[in-house]
């Protein structure tokens, strides 16, 4: 447990199985520390992103239910979000008016990282795809690295992931 003597415990990510956890630590860190703003991306939202967890759900709905939060999404595709995160699909519905998915243009889909960050200072992304293995970290230059990055990739993107689809 962290003292305010001692620095917050940071999860490791030292595998793929570590990821959704630091996820889930990150966004509740965020939430706690009063982020305004929590950004995600990745090409698709695989499997390995915790959505479908039903506590980390809720813990998002308390914070977008505050004013002016928003919960920022950006991947190259959401084409197995439904398969993989059915109730975090179902979910989105209600919150639709905070989430914000974007698709990135399909000339820049593989530069997309996998991370998660805020506005304050945490941040958490995988940086070896192929290990798994990832850095959290509480440091607001780390996380405005992030936030750069990804602002580029935004900026070029569109919305995307509609809440309904429409059919004849």
């Amino acid at each position: 447990m962290n003292t305010p003597d001692t620095p917050p415990t940071l999860p490791p990510i030292a595998g793929p199985e570590d990821f959704a956890p630091a996820v889930g630590w990150a966004i509740r860190t965020a939430i706690a520390e009063g982020a305004r703003t929590i950004t995600a991306v990745d090409i698709a939202f695989g499997e390995n992103w915790p959505w479908d967890d039903a506590p980390l759900r809720s813990a998002l709905a308390g914070w977008l239910r505050l004013p002016q939060r928003r919960l920022v999404l950006l991947a190259a595709n959401y084409d197995e979000v439904p398969r993989l995160h059915p109730q975090f699909v179902q979910w989105r519905r209600d919150w639709a008016h905070a989430i914000s998915p974007f698709v990135a243009p399909e000339e820049l889909a593989h530069t997309l990282p996998t991370a998660v960050f805020d506005d304050r200072r945490v941040s958490v992304a995988r940086l070896d795809a192929v290990q798994g293995r990832g850095r959290a970290s509480l440091e607001p230059r780390t996380r405005l690295v992030w936030h750069e990055k990804v602002d580029a990739l935004l900026q070029r993107s569109s919305p995307g992931f509609p809440v309904t689809t429409l059919g004849l």
